[in-house]
């Protein structure tokens, strides 16, 4: 690409102008061998964040940081390959219960997953709490305990989307992360690297996500679906509520211990109803017709099918089993635990990320990249919105490390959970279903 052609792009974009597949291609390309500079490229991201991108556009975008790295070839398994993706919230804890179910059901699960970054938790961090277990699997092995147990998450490789990196850094420091076509084609290029034919999202929309607008985030949930039909695979998302937190527990061994007894049939509540829509609109996309996908799924979640898919996996990542039977003895805990009881009432909302922030603050997230984690700390919020609550009533439960950063915590919990008098209406769980034939596209209850 020459360097007369650079400014003449950035101009189009600005003017509100659709750049072609090549001249797209060609441009990423000559961002990362260096022809167009740092100050170009943000330039350019500006401009498309205020004129916006086209569907072609993003599909685009994606091909390009897709083709900027390693691919996993997932051909040679036997089932349908699928994958799940979240875009992140306080208490979401799916994928360990998802994942298990999944691979019950005869699908191949080979799921690369992320470490969390200030209020939201990351799924390998969760699965470090448990003793022992691994998630630095080289391809090799991924593909080989996915072959024979239908089930492996792991660490993403750096050689996988590097110029997606590349960019979100730069989007990072320039403010222009906020684009429904930058966000969709940096999702959507590590699902497609990630090699499964099958790709269900479950887009966040709520106080608690990074896209708070339902609206805005159907239209996210939209654009790719459309990203990965256009790349071959069969892709569907669910719009799910994060207004509140989405399981009891915030916090890493907290998490684990709760997916562990959902699959037991010890716990019920949102977090085991949003695992169970998810697992049956996954089995919808892979062919199954959807009543029977939903029958199929209570039945390996109710005859311990998936509890047993999550002992072997645990097992084969070199952690300790016995946390399948005794989670809360196998699990890290923390020394302190504190009881909040703010009086009666009616549960009228929840400043649901700052409840994730809090989590953090005690130590079980980061505020960078490289900070050091408390795997045994974090929140039990027991209530939801809508529920009433006695005078005496334990509303939320702080797991501390030290009393000092239990009594901070308690201190700022009036502020994180709304109360009312008088009925409060409940909170749909999933607001819509995208580009799942079959499914109902109207919210479902609580």
């Amino acid at each position: 690409m020459s360097t007369l052609e650079i400014p003449v792009l950035i101009a189009r974009k600005r003017d509100g102008g659709e750049l072609g597949r090549e001249q797209l291609l060609g441009f990423v390309a000559a961002y990362l061998s260096g022809e167009v500079e740092d100050a170009q490229m943000a330039a350019f991201l500006m401009a498309g964040v205020i004129r916006g991108f086209t569907r072609d556009e993003a599909v685009t975008l994606t091909e390009a940081l897709l083709d900027s790295g390693e691919r996993i070839d997932l051909t040679g398994l036997r089932g349908p390959t699928v994958d799940k993706h979240s875009t992140g919230g306080v208490g979401d804890t799916t994928t360990l219960v998802v994942g298990p179910l999944l691979a019950a059901a005869g699908c191949q699960v080979a799921k690369l997953s992320g470490r969390g970054l200030g209020h939201t938790g990351g799924t390998l961090d969760k699965l470090e709490a448990i003793p022992g277990l691994r998630v630095d699997l080289a391809p090799d092995e991924l593909h080989d305990q996915v072959e024979r147990i239908g089930l492996a998450v792991a660490a993403a490789t750096q050689d996988l989307v590097p110029a997606d990196k590349r960019l979100y850094a730069l989007r990072d420091v320039t403010g222009t992360v906020a684009s429904p076509a930058l966000i969709a084609s940096s999702v959507m290029s590590k699902k497609l690297a990630g090699g499964a034919q099958h790709v269900l999202l479950d887009v966040k929309a709520g106080s608690g996500a990074f896209m708070e607008d339902i609206d805005e985030a159907r239209a996210l949930a939209e654009l790719c679906v459309q990203i990965g039909e256009a790349h071959g695979r069969r892709t569907g998302a669910l719009v799910t509520d994060m207004s509140q937190p989405l399981g009891d527990a915030v916090g890493n061994a907290l998490e684990v211990g709760a997916a562990v007894e959902i699959l037991r049939g010890e716990r019920s509540g949102r977090l085991r109803d949003l695992s169970v829509e998810l697992a049956a609109a996954m089995l919808v996309l892979t062919g199954i017709e959807p009543d029977a996908a939903r029958a199929r799924v209570d039945q390996l979640l109710g005859e311990g099918a998936a509890l047993e898919t999550f002992r072997e996996f645990v097992t084969a990542q070199g952690g300790d089993p016995a946390v399948a039977d005794r989670p809360w003895e196998v699990l890290p805990a923390a020394p302190i635990v504190a009881e909040w009881r703010p009086g009666a009432g009616v549960v009228a909302g929840f400043q649901c990320r700052r409840l994730g922030e809090l989590a953090a603050l005690l130590g079980a997230g980061r505020q960078r990249q490289g900070d050091q984690l408390d795997l045994a700390v974090g929140l039990e919020v027991l209530p939801r919105i809508g529920d009433p609550v006695a005078d005496d009533e334990v509303v939320v439960r702080v797991h501390a490390r030290r009393q000092e950063d239990a009594d901070r915590v308690l201190a700022e919990l009036d502020g994180a959970v709304q109360f009312a008098q008088g009925s409060v209406p409940t909170v749909p769980l999933v607001h819509a279903h995208v580009g799942l034939a079959g499914d109902p596209s109207a919210a479902s209850p609580a």
